[in-house]
Formats: C-alpha cells, sequence, structure tokens
C-alpha cells in the first residue's frame, strides 16, 4: 500500500479535502457554564487545521441533551454565534468542519437538569459505576421514557441544532449515534 495515498486530495460530497485525513470527535469539555464555544475552542480546531476535514467534539441539541461538563451547545443564538468564530477563524485554512451534534439521554444524570430525571428510549438504567456532574461522581440513574410527543420534540431540537450548524458556518454535521447516547438508546 502507498501510504502517500493519505496525503492526496479526495473530493467527497460536494467538498475538496486537502487530504485524506480526517480528525475524529473529541468531547473536550471548554466551553464553560453557559455552553458557548470561545477563543480558546476556535484555536484548538485552527491548530489542527491541516487534516483534510474536522469533525467538532460533541455537542449539545438542546438543555435536555446535557449530559457532560463544559461541553458546548448549538440551541441559542449566543451558542450560534460562538461557533460562528470557530468556523471563521477556520475559513482562510480551507479544511471543512462538520459539527457533531448530541443528545446524552440516560449517560446523564438529574444533576444537569434540576433535580429531574435524564431521558431516554425506555426506563432502563445505564451500566456502569458513575458519572461525572456538577455535584462529583454520582451512580448513574434510571431514567424516564420519553413520551411520543418529547419524541417529536428531540426531533425538532436535531432540526433546529442543524439549522444553527449552518448558519454558524459549517460544512455539514454528523449526528452522534453511538455509545449509549441517546440515538444509540433508541437503535
Amino acid at each position: 500500500m502507498n501510504s502517500a495515498k493519505i496525503f492526496e486530495p479526495f473530493s467527497i460530497g460536494g467538498l475538496q479535502l486537502k487530504n485524506r485525513i480526517a480528525m475524529a470527535p473529541m468531547t473536550r469539555g471548554r466551553a464553560g457554564n453557559e455552553r458557548i464555544p470561545n477563543d480558546l475552542m476556535a484555536e484548538y480546531y485552527f491548530q489542527r487545521a491541516s487534516a483534510g476535514l474536522l469533525i467538532t467534539e460533541a455537542t449539545v441539541i438542546s438543555k435536555q441533551g446535557i449530559g457532560w461538563i463544559d461541553s458546548p451547545g448549538i440551541y441559542t443564538d449566543e451558542m450560534t454565534e460562538g461557533w460562528r468564530k470557530v468556523t471563521d477563524k477556520l475559513k482562510p485554512t480551507g479544511t471543512p468542519i462538520f459539527l457533531q451534534l448530541w443528545h446524552c439521554g440516560r449517560a446523564s444524570h438529574s444533576d444537569f437538569h434540576n433535580g429531574a430525571l435524564p431521558v431516554s428510549a425506555s426506563a432502563v438504567k445505564l451500566n456502569g459505576d458513575h458519572i461525572h456532574t456538577p455535584l462529583g461522581n454520582k451512580p448513574y440513574e434510571t431514567p424516564r421514557a420519553l413520551e411520543v410527543d418529547e419524541i417529536k420534540a428531540v426531533i425538532s431540537d436535531y432540526r433546529k441544532a442543524a439549522k444553527n450548524a449552518k448558519a454558524a458556518g459549517f460544512s455539514g454535521i454528523e449526528v452522534h449515534g453511538a455509545n449509549g447516547y441517546l440515538i444509540n438508546q433508541f437503535l
């Protein structure tokens, strides 16, 4: 195999990548309590712009989707503008960036939701020791099953998050459907 192939340009879905290297999403937890992307995050992605494609860290689509300390969001105008700083900083590099959309579902805790239980496809507790919450390490809880109308609301949250990602200047989105998070809970 010729390893130089990885450094050759590649076209996919109308995007021209300068090479075939994609940076996978890695949750950083640097957005702060308000979950607004910031200059530190813009610099982080800018420093990695030699890749052909960047995929951001997991980004929550709504307050209900939160389950990680200081992870970014994309459900308010302020968050969308914060992400705009990131995409604007990357534009001169020519590197496309996708936003990873995320809802933690049962992989969350009531400490993130003012005492309300996290939600899931069904009321089945996540296997595992504990979750790190804003109030320290706690055992996972049995979530509350979403009602049909709530599922429709989550779909709407994903739709709004995708529109916000477009408004923020992203080249595309990735829906996080693995690792036991909400989409995966339905699968």
